[in-house]
């Protein structure tokens, strides 16, 4: 390392500490056995008068002027998987808002007056939304908005045959040009996702997993979020979602009830290529999720699309801390009835040897 010669310098011999070896042509004739008679080969030669002949028939490159490997983006971390990693849709949204602060400072626009209540040490403004227990309505209002601007900002329109929706039409009729052209507006899609979720059943943190792995696909299989692929990326996302997640899930077929042009064939091979997309990483930990939760939360605040806030009364205080003390109980018998199995377990262990000593 570091050296200026290359230890591949001649084509016909190699060297290697003042040692000559024959190239790989001729060994391969060697042991072919279509030898020829050549002459001797030195047992040794001086590096240095090699070196500099070398040197002056072939021009090698210095190890600082060859160029650095791209990174492989495998190596890179993926945002559904690591909570270290910042999610996409929040990445894009930063990039539309960098733009149009550019742009507002181009046309000398004001920014709106700020209009948010805040908390002091006599009055404290909170909302029903948890991590445990999301707001439905505005957490559905910031996926729709999420994959707005996955679609917005995206890099390219990439996408499979899978996913598009001129190939495989969800409903009945020819769609018009521009509707698979242009963006859709964030109430077209918000309808389209509540739609869905109230049809399925489907509360509030069933849609950040689908979040989830709307953003793992994309990442996976390297396509974009785009107009002629969007709607099936989110059923096929709601899909697994709920038949991961939840415990009495919807069969394939009652998904071609809400869309008249779609076949069983086409639902169960959508799902079947989402899942081989993502290398059947359906797991989503629970740093993962409190990352994109929050995330959306900064989303929905930045977009004005305000959780209810009240005033902290005592019955309210007492709600949350009865809410508090149930998760707290869930906690302590998930963690009892664990250890309650593992002692039987080491007991039966116990037994088992017992029996086989005596």
């Amino acid at each position: 390392m570091g050296n200026t010669l290359n230890c591949c310098v001649c084509p016909k011999w190699g060297w290697h500490r003042s040692r000559v070896w024959p190239c790989e042509s001729e060994i391969c004739e060697a042991a072919t056995g279509n030898t020829a008679p050549v002459a001797p080969v030195p047992a040794a030669v001086e590096s240095t008068e090699f070196a500099f002949e070398a040197v002056e028939s072939f021009h090698v490159h210095h190890i600082h002027d060859r160029e650095m490997p791209e990174v492989d983006r495998a190596l890179e971390p993926n945002p559904s998987d690591d909570p270290r990693a910042s999610t996409i849709f929040l990445q894009k949204y930063q990039i539309d808002v960098q733009e149009k602060r550019k742009s507002r400072c181009t046309n000398h626009l004001s920014a709106k007056p700020l209009t948010t209540k805040y908390s002091s040490c006599s009055t404290i403004y909170l909302d029903d939304s948890t991590v445990s227990q999301p707001h439905f309505t505005t957490t559905i209002k910031s996926v729709a908005l999420a994959i707005y601007y996955h679609m917005k900002k995206r890099d390219a329109d990439k996408s499979l045959d899978i996913f598009d929706e001129q190939l495989h039409p969800l409903a009945r009729g020819k769609m018009p040009k521009e509707y698979f052209e242009c963006v859709p507006k964030h109430k077209f899609i918000y309808r389209f996702v509540h739609v869905l979720f109230k049809a399925t059943n489907l509360t509030a943190e069933f849609a950040i997993v689908t979040l989830i792995y709307t953003e793992r696909l994309l990442s996976y299989a390297e396509i974009d979020l785009c107009p002629t692929n969007w709607k099936r990326i989110v059923i096929g996302a709601i899909l697994l979602t709920s038949k991961v997640w939840k415990d009495v899930t919807i069969w394939n077929r009652e998904y071609c009830k809400l869309f008249v042009n779609a076949s069983i064939e086409d639902i169960n091979e959508l799902e079947r290529q989402f899942l081989q997309l993502i290398d059947y990483n359906i797991k989503v930990s629970g740093s993962v999720y409190a990352k994109y939760y929050f995330d959306l939360r900064s989303l929905a605040k930045d977009n004005s699309l305000h959780l209810p806030f009240y005033l902290l009364n005592k019955e309210r205080a007492q709600k949350l801390q009865a809410v508090s003390k149930v998760e707290d109980t869930k906690i302590f018998y998930s963690a009892t009835m664990r250890s309650q199995k593992r002692r039987e377990n080491i007991t039966s262990l116990a037994q088992q040897l017992e029996k086989s000593v005596f």
